[in-house]
């Protein structure tokens, strides 16, 4: 959720795009610190793929007075081939203090963001085994949560600590040692966090016990049976009152709880919360299907931050509101009749926490689809007209700078457009469709098969080009690989009937596009970059309407 609206978008483009003007030498370094960097973050070398991570127990103590960190994670991993070295990610300003082995201390190495670690003898391949990280250090402080990660150390009006982690797109090896690729998603795992005595940690699952240590600390432990990836595990750190309640959902009970400061204890403020997220958890299961985590429950806690989708356990900052802090980005008044980042963050339990991309690349997966759960949660309760028009409204915000996808294997997402551009994108799949049940069952399809599951682009347009029975192929390379819409030209031919084809970066361009006479309803054509009589009785260019409110495309006549 790091950039859910476009304004606070076109403040960090501006950021990105003007400091390295500064000098051609500090543009250099920005590009040589990328390749050697982020590429031992973003490709999968064989000291990655050699191991699959099978169960993490992450077990941390957070001193707040001095902002600093200590503990350990357990690794336990089956090996994917036989090998003696693999590489670990822990980002280089945290100290690497001992690694554990069978009851003795690895030799490792460190290059940036990477840890190198050596085995005595060869692991081989289909055997379960496990080593621990030892590590402690002042993590990188956030200055603007969440779009920028790392620790958010704050307090709340009572003076009382109130701290969090949010880390999406720098990296979960921010503040904890652990496989930093999308591609790779633990099994399940444990986590242990000890804060001073007084306080409350609520972290993603459930909660299995508490323990009263000796030196002013508690340590809570809260147990997480799904997959999940490495963004997504965080602390919350507050002076929490908890409530709950349930939500009979398509696979039963499911347990709602919320974690909010104790200041905001107040009836009001509950109620908020808990309208918005029944409602919430009521369309998304209509459209997409069953929560994905019944395990590990559904909680929303009180942050410091706007909010974050961290799996089972949602960051909340909304301030108690409807819209965005209030606002409504698509400035059709539909945006202001729920709470942005309940309806938000929780549509990325599917599209995100369950369906995750396993490159940051594909991270357009995510956001499309979850930008797009806006819409849907409109139409659930005010209409499929109500739904079209918010997503028309957030086109304002679209700047066609570059594309949705980005590079391969450098951990590097593409645009910002992703959010607006990718649910005006899934309105116009939809609208192709003339169907909204078969639209529907593609929906709830995407999450059955890829439940739980690493994607990437071609998984997930095959799947929906298949389902849809279009070829739909090069509107998703338009639309996610290029940075340009097509253009949909018409002329009238010599026997005065009227002739379209798209114009379009894509070879062999074709994509169906509703239009007709004014008044009358559209009708669906289907052209690709050849011109092709349009076989409408009575169409002409006085009288020619094309539906370029649900369909996000230029339009030349001639």
């Amino acid at each position: 959720m790091r950039r859910p609206i476009r304004f606070l978008i076109s403040s960090l483009l501006v950021l990105v795009i003007f400091i390295p003007k500064q000098g051609t030498a500090q543009l250099m370094r920005a590009k040589e610190l990328f390749s050697k960097v982020d590429s031992l973050r973003g490709q999968l070398t064989p000291l990655r793929t050699c191991y699959d991570i099978q169960y993490y127990h992450l077990d941390v103590r957070v001193d707040i007075e001095n902002k600093y960190i200590s503990g350990s994670n357990l690794f336990k991993f089956q090996a994917a081939a036989s090998f003696n070295r693999l590489q670990f990610d822990l980002f280089d300003n945290l100290n690497v203090d001992r690694i554990e082995y069978r009851g003795q201390s690895l030799p490792f190495q460190r290059a940036h963001n990477a840890v190198f670690l050596d085995f005595p003898q060869y692991i081989e391949k289909g055997k379960i085994d496990s080593f621990t990280v030892h590590y402690s250090g002042h993590p990188l402080q956030a200055t603007r949560a969440p779009w920028d990660g790392g620790f958010d150390w704050k307090k709340d009006t009572n003076g009382r600590p109130f701290v969090a982690t949010a880390c999406q797109g720098l990296g979960a090896s921010v503040w904890w040692p652990n496989k930093d690729h999308q591609s790779d998603e633990v099994d399940s795992m444990l986590i242990s966090i000890s804060v001073p005595k007084g306080l409350i940690n609520v972290s993603n699952g459930r909660l299995i016990g508490t323990e009263d240590l000796n030196n002013g600390y508690q340590k809570f432990h809260w147990k997480v049976e799904n997959p999940i990836n490495n963004y997504n595990v965080a602390l919350n750190i507050g002076d929490y009152i908890h409530f709950k309640e349930n939500y009979q959902g398509e696979e039963g009970s499911l347990d709602l709880d919320y974690y909010i400061l104790r200041e905001n204890n107040q009836k009001k403020k509950k109620d908020h919360l808990k309208k918005n997220v029944q409602e919430t958890l009521e369309a998304f299961e209509h459209w997409f299907g069953p929560y994905p985590f019944y395990k590990d429950g559904y909680k929303i806690v009180e942050t410091a931050h706007l909010g974050m989708e961290h799996q089972s356990a949602i960051a909340y900052g909304n301030r108690y509101q409807n819209g965005y802090l209030g606002h409504d980005a698509s400035n059709t008044g539909w945006g202001n009749k729920w709470d942005f980042i309940v309806i938000h963050e929780s549509g990325h339990e599917w599209f995100g926490n369950s369906i995750t991309a396993k490159d940051i690349a594909d991270m357009w997966i995510h956001e499309s689809f979850t930008n797009y759960s806006e819409a849907l949660f409109i139409d659930y309760f005010y209409g499929k007209k109500a739904s079209q028009d918010y997503v028309h409204g957030n086109r304002s915000g679209i700047l066609n700078d570059s594309p949705l996808q980005g590079p391969y294997h450098v951990n590097k997402e593409g645009s910002g457009d992703m959010y607006l551009k990718g649910g005006v994108l899934h309105n116009m799949l939809r609208t192709i469709l003339e169907d909204d049940e078969k639209w529907r069952s593609i929906l709830r399809g995407l999450n059955k098969k890829f439940y739980h599951s690493g994607v990437d682009y071609f998984e997930i347009v095959e799947f929906i080009s298949d389902e849809s029975g279009f070829n739909l192929r090069p509107l998703f390379a338009q639309y996610v690989q290029s940075t340009a819409i097509p253009t949909l030209e018409i002329r009238t031919a010599e026997d005065g009937s009227l002739q379209g084809r798209w114009i379009s970066d894509i070879p062999n361009f074709q994509m169906p596009v509703h239009l007709g006479t004014k008044g009358q309803k559209k009708v669906r054509i289907e052209l690709n970059d050849k011109f092709a009589k349009i076989e409408i009785p009575d169409l002409q260019k006085d009288n020619l309407e094309i539906d370029t409110y649900n369909y996000y495309i230029g339009t030349l006549i001639q």
